[in-house]
């Protein structure tokens, strides 16, 4: 087993107003923005911008929705491209159904607090299914990837990649099966990472999937999910890329790793845990926090605040109870 990483967690503050699961977090500039997700199971709580500053004192604001706003949903997903946030489908409506939007994103401008649909170029070119509890991620450059998720019926291993310049979507490659909701896929060094998600019957883990854009190939790189050489099996957990002392790095953290048998009314078993994945030497390092740290939960949202940091917002805790802390990992 590799050496432990010390962290410590510090929090930032705790909101009502931010009491939430199933809802999507992304940074930008140093302000984590937050949107959708439940109070009560599904029941989609609010469309409102809510975004908590991470420099100097956090503070708490929130943009209110108009009638310009991306309908209220639950088990979005969300990226961050050139200071401007993206999130596709998600689940919502009187029935809670996979949203289905033709194809197109939202897209929401910090600097003007507005939502911009943007609509694929030509409406009769294929495009990824409507969808909830996907995960999404961009390459930083150009490209938005959408991967796995619950539709209708059944789940899915499909990948996605939508150009911003072209407002074109090309189907890619689909990940290794089986089909999963509530996955988590990271971005970096010109790389897709795919781990973890629940396939149906079975919380999946013991691989990191990895995607490679220019030959358009997954690539399994395995390991042994149990808790020692590596994080055990979990879903509805984070994948965040770090950079740590000059290397890269992937962090995944919490996650339920036991399914309610009320599904998305119950809470399952929650995990607490942190891990980091050392990307070149490929080898599990899990992450040893002293002091106060988060609550055991899934069906929450992480992202990347600088280099070593970690923001972690809301989820559903062990007994069932939405949470509404933000706190924040420091990699030491």
């Amino acid at each position: 087993m590799a050496t432990k990483i010390p962290g410590q967690w510090q929090k930032v503050l705790e909101a009502g107003l931010l009491q939430r699961s199933s809802q999507v977090l992304s940074l930008i500039d140093g302000t984590a923005y937050v949107f959708g997700g439940e109070l009560r199971p599904r029941e989609p709580r609010d469309n409102d911008v809510h975004a908590i500053t991470l420099t100097g004192a956090p503070t708490l604001t929130t943009t209110t929705a108009t009638p310009h706003s991306p309908s209220p949903r639950v088990g979005t997903a969300s990226t961050t491209l050139h200071n401007k946030l993206y999130i596709f489908s998600g689940r919502g409506g009187v029935a809670m159904a996979p949203i289905d939007e033709a194809g197109s994103l939202w897209e929401f401008n910090p600097s003007t607090s507005t939502w911009t649909h943007i609509t694929p170029s030509q409406s009769t070119d294929p495009y990824p299914a409507a969808r909830s509890y996907h995960a999404m991620t961009s390459d930083g450059t150009d490209k938005l990837y959408i991967h796995a998720g619950c539709p209708e019926k059944g789940r899915l291993s499909d990948l996605w990649s939508f150009s911003l310049s072209t407002r074109t979507w090309t189907e890619l490659a689909p990940a290794p099966d089986p089909p999963r909701g509530g996955t988590s896929i990271a971005f970096a060094a010109g790389l897709l990472y795919r781990m973890n998600g629940f396939d149906g019957t079975s919380e999946q883990g013991g691989s990191v999937d990895v995607y490679t854009p220019e030959t358009n190939e997954w690539v399994l790189v395995s390991y042994t999910p149990d808790g020692v050489q590596g994080p055990v099996s979990r879903s509805v957990g984070a994948l965040v890329p770090v950079t740590h002392g000059g290397g890269g790095y992937l962090v995944t953290l919490f996650g339920e790793r036991d399914p309610s048998s009320l599904g998305h009314q119950g809470a399952g078993k929650m995990l607490g845990d942190v891990w980091v994945f050392e990307i070149e030497g490929r080898v599990w390092r899990e992450v040893e926090v002293g002091g106060e740290g988060p609550d055991p939960r899934g069906w929450f949202d992480a992202d990347v605040v600088e280099a070593g940091r970690v923001v972690v917002h809301g989820g559903l805790g062990e007994s069932n109870e939405r949470l509404g802390d933000v706190w924040v990992l420091t990699l030491g």
